[in-house]
């Protein structure tokens, strides 16, 4: 662990920084896609009623 930590720290580092931001942006869509299904869901008991 002489030179060589710095560089496995770095890379380390971006890809947890790559998965938060991966895992951060899937959480918003998700949300964003159940937000359309709930008011698809109430457009079709409305129109059913």
């Amino acid at each position: 662990m002489g030179g060589h930590a710095p560089y496995v720290w770095t890379s380390w580092g971006l890809s947890m920084l790559a998965i938060l931001s991966i895992f951060i942006l899937a959480k918003r869509r998700n949300a964003r896609i159940r937000r359309r299904l709930i008011t698809q869901l109430q457009r079709k008991d409305k129109f059913d009623v």
